[in-house]
């Protein structure tokens, strides 16, 4: 009978054999003391698996821990679940206008509550208290699937409107929704088997919402520190309203917009919310008469040099005359370079910098001297002089671009009035729905994967499996300067996954199925189904995505 057949399973490369329909979770459980962390997924021939399912094949198993990062968004999405079902608990459904989850800030969730209640710390404790009783039940967290027809009505009926919304536009005939103990919602991505897997995680008050707060992947055991940029928060929030004034503030209303033939509106209406805030900046670093740096620093992919290239142009309309100055031109030759743990060259640190010699060239720049300009030979690994001379005129101003640039390190002896610091990232604020987040590093990779492909030739495979250092490599140099900034600008556009979509999704199905990069790329697939796809037709010349779809008039 098939359900005395035994599979050949092997598990992190010890073999064993388990009868037909065994729960992953029972498999996961024979393996759990090598484990530090909850086992919270399995990795099945490269397919990650939730530990309700069943054995039902001879494959090879991995196990997914809060360590890894499938594992760490499947605790994340759970405690959201857990945190909505114990809210709903505390003040009552009908009490319940809209939570909605917000964005990531410093290990934690900003999230806003409206409705009949005060939201205070009071309520935040009783409902952190509901959370951990239910934690310690241990309650399933079931899944089924629905009707996409009826998972709309479901979804209308709890007033959860922008889900059901999400789905007329679902070609999918069929939708998975998950309950917990008859509290029912969606989700994007899997789910931790119960709620006793739950037990790290805190609710705090803050501005005008709260945080759930969480552990990281590096420490699934305790929570991650809570230092918020007020910078990025205040960005990120006024970066809320307005993609509210366009009537865009999720994935349902700008595939309304999209499949009412209204992009190109919306694509003019952010294009000009954008160029309108750079020239807000050009004209007071105008008004800042001292002001001789304009030094630009944010992660990758954020569109560092097309926004350069735009607050030129800026700068000029009021009355300066800005010149680039690119700080990689400042690395030390490569013998000097240092290298990481591993042995590679370590292009990202401050050592890679040559500080001494950029310190010294600025400043005969603001005396008034003639300097001649370095220019780095990538494939020499060394700098030289080809006769670029520069000297400050009165109304000079020099546009420099750089990771270091926030880091006073870098530009130790140049006074501090003479800088405007400027801090740009892709904080993106378009959500799928109230309870599905969109990670702002998600934006960065969709943006990287396209011009990593279109102007150095690199696989989106490639690309996905470089990103974890890229980002480390910004959580050293990048973030910890962040506040320093006199602005924060940011870079995302509410319909730039919709227009990249189309460039983007070919070179992912192009990831083959054996390879570790192949689970983030089926990941960011599934994540792109959800859009409506824009033409870049009506997209501006000038328009910072240009920098990474190409048709630009900036040579970047």
């Amino acid at each position: 009978m098939e359900g005395k057949r035994m599979w050949k399973v092997t598990v992190d490369g010890e073999p064993r054999t388990y009868p037909h329909g065994t729960p992953y979770r029972t498999i996961a459980a024979d393996f759990q003391d090598r484990h530090p962390c909850d086992i919270l997924l399995v990795n099945r021939d490269g397919k990650l698996c939730e530990l309700h399912k069943v054995l039902d094949r001879d494959c090879s198993l991995k196990m997914v821990t809060a360590q890894d990062k499938p594992g760490i968004q499947t605790y994340e999405r759970s405690a959201v679940f857990l945190m909505l079902k114990a809210f709903y608990d505390v003040v009552g459904r009908e009490a319940v206008e809209r939570i909605s989850v917000e964005y990531s800030l410093s290990s934690a969730l900003f999230i806003l509550a409206r409705g009949s209640f005060t939201l205070d710390q009071a309520l935040l404790d009783r409902v952190e208290a509901r959370m951990r009783e239910l934690s310690g039940q241990a309650l399933p967290i079931e899944k089924r699937a629905l009707s996409t027809d009826d998972a709309i009505e479901l979804f209308e009926e709890a007033r959860l409107v922008h889900k059901a919304q999400l789905f007329r536009f679902r070609i999918n005939s069929h939708v998975n929704v998950y309950s917990l103990d008859g509290f029912v919602d969606y989700f994007y991505g899997y789910m931790a088997p119960d709620t006793g897997y739950i037990k790290c995680f805190g609710l705090e008050l803050f501005e005008n919402g709260f945080v759930l707060r969480l552990p990281t992947q590096k420490d699934p055991h305790h929570l991650g520190d809570f230092r918020p940029s007020r910078k990025v928060f205040r960005e990120l929030y006024e970066s809320t309203l307005r993609s509210e004034a366009l009537n865009a503030s999720n994935v349902a209303e700008l595939n309304t917009t999209i499949s009412q033939a209204s992009a190109t509106p919306l694509i003019l209406a952010h294009e000009a919310m954008m160029e309108k805030k750079i020239g807000d900046i050009a004209a007071e670093i105008a008004s800042r008469r001292d002001v001789r740096f304009v030094m630009i620093a944010g992660p990758s992919s954020s569109g560092k040099t097309t926004f350069s290239h735009r607050l030129s142009t800026q700068l000029r309309a009021c009355g300066l005359r800005p010149h680039a100055i690119a700080t990689d031109n400042y690395f030390v030759n490569r013998d000097k370079t240092p290298r990481d743990a591993d042995g590679n060259y370590d292009f990202e640190g401050l050592g890679a910098m040559d500080v001494e010699q950029f310190n010294i060239d600025m400043g005969r720049l603001l005396k008034g001297e003639t300097v001649e300009m370095p220019t780095y030979n990538f494939k020499k690994g060394a700098r030289e002089y080809n006769g670029n001379f520069l000297r400050l005129g009165e109304n000079d101003v020099l546009v420099i671009e750089g990771i270091h640039c926030l880091n006073d390190k870098f530009t130790y002896s140049l006074p501090k009035e003479s800088k405007y610091r400027i801090y740009i990232s892709c904080l993106t604020t378009l959500n799928i729905d109230d309870h599905n987040r969109i990670p702002t590093t998600d934006a960065r990779l969709l943006r990287r994967i396209e011009r990593d492909a279109r102007t150095r030739g690199y696989s989106a495979q490639a690309t996905i499996k470089m990103w974890p250092n890229v980002r480390r490599g910004e959580e050293e140099n990048i973030f910890p300067f962040q506040d320093s900034a006199d602005m924060i600008f940011n870079s995302a556009l509410i319909y730039e996954t919709a227009l990249l979509k189309p460039y983007v999704q070919p070179l992912l199905f192009g990831v083959p199925r054996d390879s570790e990069e192949y689970i983030e790329a089926k990941r960011l697939l599934k994540f792109l189904n959800y859009f409506l796809p824009i033409p870049a037709d009506d997209v501006p010349k000038t328009s910072l995505m240009r920098e990474f779809i190409g048709g630009g008039c900036y040579h970047v």
